[in-house]
């Protein structure tokens, strides 16, 4: 019985509350923003194509395993960012740019027994402000749910329909949308993920049910300019479940000669991230660890994400100014 206990403890967890086994967490998401809002989609101009692998607490059975594919561009005439804006005059100056940007964005989700595989297509539309630009994005996702039936252990030998139910695959529909702004020196934005609560029914009799839950999201960043070769990026990032606890990323990164980053992290929940990185021509490379400061830091060997991503288009060598990385 305590067994059985338990896996519906875990169940209740994971499927009802749990917002992180909903959507994945990223330490490096000022990488690759459009992972959190669909407005980012061609914000920069250029095509944007990202792998990421990310495993948390490596050591321990059963742990989150998440690995993405991103791609993200814009319709343009040309292949600059900003592509009304002037980075030597204060005028902006006419182009055959135009103002639609698209994404798309693959993953599979692996929790112990419950394998998430998806995908994400998104529309942007972006407004020059002169020197700014404010964009908006709509995304449309289909996933697809496995319970891994075969996992279960139950303690009186007696299965149970829900769990061991012919109908262990469903999929499930949903939308996202952001508002994101940049300039310069800043940027933010909004989103709210999972919009329309979708849920699906799974099990011998449908009895099941996997319900998605909204997440608020915020994200925003300032760029200071230290030295001619040295800058300095504080930003955050804001994740609000609506039936959950929220949380919060404050980091700090340093980029130097535009080539080289590095910095620090901190997630509520008693999670302290280091990140660092590499741009070698139009390649991409980033690696974080996350160390947990609670008693689950005992068991395993830190949570690990590796970014490696490329950029298509001459916006990353001819506005420096561009490159936040």
């Amino acid at each position: 019985m305590l067994k059985k206990s338990v896996i519906i403890l875990f169940l209740f967890v994971c499927l009802k509350q749990g917002w992180s086994q909903q959507f994945p967490s990223y330490t490096n998401y000022s990488m690759n923003k459009f992972i959190y809002n669909p407005a980012v989609a061609g914000s920069e101009g250029y095509t944007s194509i990202n792998l990421i692998a990310r495993e948390q607490w490596v050591g321990f059975k059963g742990t989150p395993k998440t690995h993405a594919i991103t791609i993200d561009s814009r319709i343009l005439g040309n292949s600059f960012i900003l592509s009304k804006l002037s980075v030597r005059k204060k005028k902006p100056r006419k182009t055959k740019s135009g103002n639609t940007g698209w994404g798309a964005y693959l993953f599979n989700d692996l929790n112990g027994p419950i394998d998430k595989t998806g995908v994400n297509g998104t529309y942007s539309h972006h407004i020059s402000l002169g020197n700014s630009q404010l964009s908006f994005g709509l995304g449309i996702s289909l996933f697809q749910l496995k319970i891994q039936g075969d996992q279960f252990i139950f303690a009186d030998d007696t299965p149970d329909d829900i769990l061991t139910g012919k109908k262990q695959s469903i999929w499930i529909t949903d939308a996202n949308f952001g508002v994101y702004y940049t300039s310069r020196s800043l940027y933010g934005g909004y989103s709210t993920m999972q919009l329309f609560n979708s849920s699906g029914q799974f099990g011998k009799n449908a009895e099941g049910e996997y319900k998605l839950v909204r997440q608020h999201n915020l994200v925003g960043g300032y760029n200071i300019g230290v030295t001619r070769n040295l800058e300095i990026e504080p930003s955050f990032l804001l994740k609000i479940p609506e039936k959950s606890g929220a949380q919060f990323d404050l980091n700090a990164k340093c980029v130097y000669d535009g080539m080289y980053w590095g910095g620090l992290g901190f997630r509520t929940g008693s999670a302290l991230s280091v990140f660092g990185g590499v741009i070698i021509e139009n390649y991409y490379i980033g690696y974080a660890f996350d160390y947990n400061f609670g008693s689950i830091h005992k068991t395993n060997f830190g949570s690990h994400e590796f970014v490696f991503s490329m950029r298509i288009g001459d916006t990353a060598r001819r506005y420096k100014w561009l490159n936040t990385y």
